[in-house]
């Protein structure tokens, strides 16, 4: 196996909300995001979903409350639970460790939607 240079991969990704797929772990992908502004308010079902902020600050709203996830930092979203990945206008980097068949936009389709997970 070769090593990932994960800052090589974030220059591959062209655009934002969109995950591509660096890596296969258990049944898991792991992949890397680029966001920038607000995204859909969705839930997860059926799957965890975990944020690893790689480069700037995340804002995960949650219908109860809102918190900021800094460079460094990770968070952990339970299955079941609403919420709204945003940004402070600046582009952040996000590593997510989900299992393969994880929708991103989870039981919400809109045209964000990517039903066809890229590699890079």
């Amino acid at each position: 196996m070769d090593s990932i240079n994960i800052a090589e991969k974030f220059a591959q990704v062209p655009d934002y909300w969109h995950p591509y797929v660096i890596g296969d772990l258990n049944e898991n992908y792991i992949k890397l995001a680029k966001l920038k502004g607000e995204f859909v308010w969705h839930q997860h079902d059926d799957e965890d979903e975990l944020f690893i902020v790689y480069k700037g600050i995340l804002i995960m709203d949650y219908r109860d409350r809102t918190i900021t996830v800094n460079a460094g930092e990770i968070v952990v979203v339970p299955k079941g639970v609403e919420h709204r990945p945003r940004t402070n206008g600046e582009e952040v980097w996000v590593m997510l460790v989900e299992p393969r068949a994880t929708l991103h936009t989870g039981n919400v389709i809109t045209e964000r939607t990517v039903t066809s997970i890229d590699s890079i």
